[in-house]
């Protein structure tokens, strides 16, 4: 219940001085409305003029930003300049790339400077750099025409710069303060005396790579660059100055100055001149030094803006705040010297301070009949309440202290805000019931997801032991639960990798987080795994959080991807089957750290090995030889039967497939150890990827082997067609010929009708003899299989029908049959299509072993121009060449000639394969 008000007492019968009657806000109003109004009005306008004065040295110091920019535009383009010159005076790669390059940065630059000038509420500075652009992209299109000289190009660049500096200047003429003035000054006083010295560079250099190599004539940019450099000494720092001098006597600067003083010379000697290069060196670095000086001028101005708009800015900081302190101060003043309010207010104050700081002891004693008196009844009221929100607020601490969350306050018993300030309690006490729940069910959830998850988690000391490791921990490692915690975690780690795993544990213990670190674990049936962490540590905790993931599947299969990558590639390049059989078995091996083997199943039901692999000592390999061999049978069998891997003790098979037939087999075993279960499955995978790449080297094998034998029957068909014809044909028209000339001898008359017509028959019986003679020689020649290729190749020679150089250097030993017969065609079709095509004047033809290969040349001085792939006869001598295992190579440019390498190995496929 809410307490009555406190009576007042009655009215004094004196009399009231005039400021008692007022009311307290009356008497505020009249002692601090009048000095606080003007205080309030100078502080406004000073306020506004130094708001002002900070305006335009925010503005100038912006307008500074953007001619910086705009300075560094001047600099591009002065470089773009000597490059489009350099390259107009000397053309070449390196001056036309050195070019390209300047445009290129000139444009990057002109970019950003036009960005920081977008945001210039000034000048149209972005509008022109706009402009300067387009004309920049204009100058370039000519120059690189070659329709302006250099001269002109220096010209049209130099009028570019002359508007990117009326810019600048523009840009720094506000001048704020005095300071900022002689920087501006000094900044484009100094750019311009770098204008002047690039234009002069520019000059000088076209006349020095004149045609006279010799200049003459006095530029006009010396005195414009010294008046330059002479305002710049008059506006800039010492420090500044003091390097301006030493640039001036350094060797570029002395260099510079020679050359001027050469051009003001009316004839100088020719000895003197610099050359072209060394001008362009010279007055490059002294361009170069003044640019730094140009750098620093900037930042220079740059700070100088900077300060001042700092010192504003402070200014108008300390002004305002003395102002509002002079504002405070006659307040305070005002207030003191009211004696008429001090003193109540005094009880009410101390009151209003006791009951903030909690003290509901203080009682006011005052009982006025003002507003202070109604204030000071109010507080006493106030106590009360507080009192029993206090003993509400304790119980609400002792319910929470004892987990008591369904306690709620009784707002009801209090009205207003303070109901509402309880109702606000009950509110967060419901709140924190709430989150409490949901926390509990949050522990839940994680305790649920940490046991269901199936990568590996973990907290772990710095101790070196785990102290909570999840479900999939124990699968994985095949440990129970109170092994793994409490068994120092490096225990299970294999030792190869213990040193990289202490590393590891090092950087968490120092704070730094670790990533993707892999390393394997010893499971419990001495079986390894890879697992791949992430750990991240709390020192403060002095523990590990830490999640792995179990790679071992992954890992071994990039092995196999690996390996089959390695098998796909020797099959590729054409490597013969026995290399890619034992590369197989190799990579078997490797895998499964066993012996390995690759059978093909014959027609007969019987096994071929084609590749092996053993990678166990001599001894333990004849000791389990015969066991393996069983083994093997037992494997053959089964997967014969099942078509199907298997897995018999120490060995696994798998079938290799192709076209659904069983073509053979790879095998697998280990000498002592039992494979794990898996293994064959693992193979079987393997074999499946690579059983294309076995059967396609297999089959390329057997085309080899087929394309020999089919050229092996040509060569043994035109043997006995040769040997046909002169056995047969060739010995009738002897025999022919003969009775022809005994039938001669018979006429009397050898001027008759019967006479003329023998020896026209003869004539036709010799030259019919001849043809057949050319046509057996064609098909296979006498002389190869009698003499070698030697005497083959000489007895072409002799009857080519244009001049043949010979340089043979073959053994004194027949060659192989097939291998001599290749060589002889090849030969013999060159020299026939040389004849006919190449219109060449002279053959040479070489032959000779190297390296257990036969390598023959054949060369001409003809057209050129003959090509394998336009249907020419080259296609049959490639495949015959390749038939036999050789390579032909033609290289016929247009006019320079043909030449013709053939290979051909001594050992090459046989035909009866």
């Amino acid at each position: 219940m809410r307490r009555s008000p406190l009576r007042r007492s009655p009215r004094s019968p004196h009399r009231i001085p005039l400021l008692a009657r007022l009311r307290v806000r009356r008497k505020l109003m009249l002692l601090v409305l009048l000095p606080v109004t003007g205080l309030l009005a100078f502080t406004a306008f000073s306020s506004v003029t130094q708001w002002r004065e900070a305006r335009t040295l925010r503005e100038f110091h912006t307008g500074t930003d953007v001619s910086l920019a705009a300075t560094e535009v001047t600099d591009a383009v002065g470089r773009e300049r000597l490059a489009a010159v350099k390259a107009r005076l000397r053309p070449g790669p390196g001056t036309l790339a050195e070019r390209t390059e300047a445009e290129r940065i000139t444009g990057r630059v002109l970019e950003g400077a036009a960005a920081r000038a977008a945001s210039w509420s000034g000048s149209d500075v972005a509008g022109d750099l706009d402009t300067l652009g387009r004309q920049l992209h204009s100058l370039r299109v000519q120059t690189s025409t070659g329709s302006l000289a250099a001269p002109d190009i220096a010209e049209q660049y130099g009028n570019v710069e002359d508007t990117l500096l009326d810019d600048v200047t523009a840009l720094e003429s506000g001048r704020p303060t005095r300071a900022s003035g002689r920087a501006a000054d000094a900044h484009i006083a100094l750019l311009r005396a770098i204008e002047a010295a690039e234009r002069e560079q520019a000059e000088v250099a076209a006349l020095l790579a004149g045609p006279a190599g010799r200049p003459t004539g006095a530029g006009r940019w010396p005195a414009l660059e010294t008046a330059q450099l002479d305002a710049f000494r008059e506006n800039t720092s010492a420090e500044l100055r003091t390097q301006l001098y030493v640039i001036q006597f350094q060797d570029p600067g002395r260099a510079v100055r020679h050359v001027r003083d050469l051009l003001a010379t009316a004839r100088p000697e020719s000895a003197d001149w610099p050359s072209y290069e060394h001008w362009l060196a010279d007055s490059g670095a002294r361009i170069d030094s003044l640019r730094g000086i140009q750098g620093r001028a900037a930042r220079e101005l740059d700070i100088t803006a900077g300060h001042d708009r700092s010192d504003a800015e402070t200014r108008a900081v300390r002004d305002l705040t003395t102002s509002l302190a002079v504002l405070a101060l006659v307040t305070f003043l005002a207030l003191a010297l009211s004696r008429s309010i001090t003193r109540p207010l005094g009880q009410v104050s101390a009151g209003a301070r006791a009951l903030s700081y909690g003290d509901l002891s203080y009682d006011i004693r005052y009982a006025g009949r003002d507003e202070l008196g109604d204030v000071a009844d109010t507080f006493r009221e106030l106590r009360v309440t507080t009192e029993r929100l206090a003993a509400e607020i304790r119980a609400m601490n002792t319910a929470i202290d004892h987990n008591r969350l369904e306690h709620r306050a009784d707002e009801a018993s209090f009205e207003g805000t303070w109901s509402q300030l309880l109702g606000g309690m009950n509110g967060t006490m419901a709140s924190f019931a709430a989150a409490h729940g949901r926390r509990e069910k949050a522990e839940q959830e994680l305790a649920g997801i940490f046991n269901l998850s199936l990568d590996l988690l973990c907290v772990s000391g710095l101790d070196g032991y785990f102290k909570r490791v999840n479900p999939a921990f124990e699968h994985t490692l095949g440990y129970p639960r109170e092994t793994i915690l409490t068994t120092p975690y490096i225990e299970f780690v294999h030792e190869e990798d213990r040193d990289t795993t202490r590393e590891a544990l090092a950087r968490l213990a120092s704070g730094a987080e670790v990533a993707e670190f892999e390393n394997r674990y010893l499971r419990a049936d001495g079986t390894e795994c890879w697992l791949q962490w992430s750990a991240r540590p709390v020192p403060e905790e002095g523990l590990i959080y830490a999640t792995a993931r179990d790679v071992t599947e992954s890992r071994r299969t990039a092995r196999e991807q690996a390996a089959l990558r390695r098998v796909a590639t020797l099959v590729a390049h054409g490597a013969p089957p026995p290399e890619v059989f034992a590369k197989v078995a190799q990579e078997v091996g490797d895998l499964l750290d066993t012996t390995a083997a690759v059978l093909r199943q014959e027609s007969d039901g019987s096994q071929m090995v084609l590749g092996t692999i053993l990678g166990i000592p001599t001894e333990l390999e004849q000791s389990t030889r015969e066991a393996r061999r069983k083994a093997g049978r037992e494997l053959v069998d089964e997967i014969t039967r099942t078509r199907r891997a298997a897995h018999v003790g120490h060995a696994v098979g798998a079938p290799i497939v192709v076209d659904d037939r069983l073509w053979g087999f790879v095998l697998a075993a280990s000498p002592l150890d039992t494979l794990p279960a898996g293994t064959e499955s693992r193979l079987a995978d393997f074999t499946e990827l690579v059983a294309t790449a076995i059967a396609n080297a297999d089959s390329r094998d057997q085309l080899t082997a087929s394309r020999a034998r089919v050229v092996a029957a040509s060569d043994a068909s035109r043997r006995r067609i040769e040997r046909d014809l002169h056995d047969g044909v060739q010995q009738r028209l002897v025999a022919l010929q003969l009775d022809l000339r005994l039938a001669e001898s018979l006429v009397t008359d050898p001027s008759s009708e019967l006479a003329e017509q023998l020896a026209h028959v003869g004539k036709g019986l010799d030259d019919a003899f001849q043809d057949l003679l050319q046509v057996a020689r064609g098909i296979h020649p006498a002389i190869l299989s009698k003499g070698g290729l030697g005497p083959a190749l000489r007895s072409l020679a002799r009857r080519a029908a244009l001049p043949v150089e010979l340089d043979l250097q073959l053994p004194a030993a027949r060659l192989p049959e097939q291998l001599e017969v290749a060589a002889y065609y090849v030969t013999s079709e060159s020299l026939t299509n040389t004849a006919k095509h190449a219109h060449a004047r002279v053959v040479s033809v070489g032959a000779g072993i190297r390296d257990g290969v036969l390598e023959l040349t054949i060369r001409d001085d003809g057209v050129g121009g003959a090509e394998p792939g336009r249907g020419s006869g080259l296609i049959g001598l490639i495949d015959r060449v390749e038939a036999i295992g050789g390579k032909l190579a033609v290289s016929s440019p247009p006019g320079e000639g043909t030449i013709l390498d053939v290979r051909l190995p001594l050992g090459g496929p046989s035909p009866d394969l």
